[in-house]
């Protein structure tokens, strides 16, 4: 994986490739990435080599999304060495059980054409279903973990009180927590809990599904860098130290959305987009949310 980024020499900003976070068992993840949630299996494939095109090294599927196999496709179509491209997804929230688990995670390896995955994430805690048990879920995954197969296991939509009870009752810690982050949902007390505990932090929904870039705070910070509203919300969490993954369809967007390593925001303008927080979320609540795709 790349390097830092950016690279102060005498006040200048010199662009590099996107930035790695270290995980806390020592992977690095690079911090910009290709999300693929919502893009049509028949989409996927040509989106995400599009991704490639354009730098992106960073793709976040899911079980439930569908399209695992393209992205396995596109992933030996681009001719980029294995070790080079970072792949994420997530247990179908229908396979929570161990034996279902364990089927599903043999499944995904198969779509996605790898023996090895670099990050499997629980997809939601679901404490209304399974008699509120996703404690043996993740013992499931730490198995996939010790075993070789996933090189990093971490969780999504995970609130603290959740996070406590792994910490309590299993032995690995998550690598990442991916959880809903934009500037209308800042998410300051978990995101400093998962500080706290060495969890990195991923930012689904970056832009609030497009709610955030007509904020005149947003639009206005945009003007001053000479930069789209949609870039200056993507670098507000790369600033802040999220692991990011904008999604889109458009060979212009994708280029676009990545080109966001050649300007840095100052301070003022970071807190002024935090300032925003409404504690607004655009998906489900994580302590309600039960669905089971039929």
């Amino acid at each position: 994986m790349g390097d830092d980024t950016t690279i102060r020499r005498e006040g200048q900003i010199v662009t590099g490739p996107v930035p790695d976070i270290l995980l806390n068992n020592g992977v690095r993840i690079p911090q910009f990435g290709f999300g693929v949630f919502q893009i049509k299996p028949e989409d996927t494939v040509e989106a995400t080599l599009r991704a490639f095109e354009a730098g992106y090294r960073h793709i976040d599927t899911a079980e439930m999304y569908g399209n695992e196999a393209e992205v396995g496709e596109a992933v030996q179509r681009s001719g980029l060495p294995r070790d080079e491209v970072f792949i994420t997804s997530k247990l179908n929230n229908g396979f929570h059980e161990p034996d279902a688990a364990r089927k599903a995670f043999d499944e995904t390896l198969s779509k996605l054409g790898v023996e090895q995955i670099d990050l499997f994430l629980i997809h939601w805690p679901l404490p209304t279903r399974y008699g509120g048990d996703f404690v043996s879920t993740w013992k499931t995954l730490e198995e996939f973990y010790r075993d070789g197969r996933a090189r990093s296991i971490g969780v999504s939509n995970f609130q603290s009180h959740h996070l406590d009870r792994l910490a309590q009752e299993t032995e690995v810690v998550p690598a990442v927590n991916q959880i809903e982050v934009h500037p209308y949902l800042a998410q300051g007390e978990l995101r400093r809990y998962c500080a706290e505990h060495q969890i990195a932090v991923e930012a689904w929904s970056p832009i609030a599904q497009g709610k955030v870039l007509d904020d005149p705070t947003i639009t206005a910070i945009a003007e001053k860098y000479g930069k789209s509203a949609a870039q200056i919300v993507l670098r507000w969490h790369i600033e802040r130290g999220d692991i990011v993954f904008p999604k889109s369809v458009t060979p212009e967007r994708i280029r676009e959305n990545i080109a966001i390593f050649d300007f840095e925001l100052d301070g003022d303008d970071v807190e002024a987009i935090t300032a925003l927080d409404r504690h607004e979320r655009t998906g489900p609540d994580p302590d309600t949310f039960d669905y089971i795709p039929g």
